[in-house]
């Protein structure tokens, strides 16, 4: 049975499901950052999928990748799957731009995390879901 990672679900905030993965928002407004979710219990590596999960995720990656495009027209995408400190499978797709904090840097401990005040999280869930579908 699947269970999302209390790391993960501390993290983040629930965007939608998709028939794959449960789309979620990083909790940081200093990058676009949507976590993608395989629903597979026990999944550590992509590799762990079946291989029509594997097609299935990586439509889905794509399908992240251009609605953030649409919703905030980022100078990058950055895609990463690395599970160094979270195990369970999940795929970061982020938007980056050339004036962002991390540039050109990864963003992974480049400054602190900038929860969304409830106001910004709100219009920027509005943002999503209306590109994501």
């Amino acid at each position: 049975m699947f269970e999302l990672n209390p790391r993960i679900q501390a993290d983040t905030v629930p965007v939608t499901e998709w028939p794959l993965c449960r789309v979620l928002l990083m909790n940081d407004s200093n990058y676009p950052w949507l976590l993608l979710v395989p629903r597979r219990a026990d999944v550590v590596e992509i590799t762990d999928l079946a291989p029509e999960d594997q097609n299935a995720l990586l439509g889905e990656i794509t399908r992240a990748s251009t609605a953030l495009r649409r919703a905030v027209t980022p100078h990058r995408i950055n895609i990463a799957a690395l599970g160094n400190v979270v195990a369970q499978l999940h795929v970061h797709v982020i938007a980056r731009n050339t004036d962002d904090a991390a540039w050109p840097k990864p963003v992974w401990g480049a400054v602190p995390a900038q929860p969304y005040t409830p106001e910004a999280l709100e219009r920027r869930l509005a943002e999503l879901r209306a590109v994501l579908g």
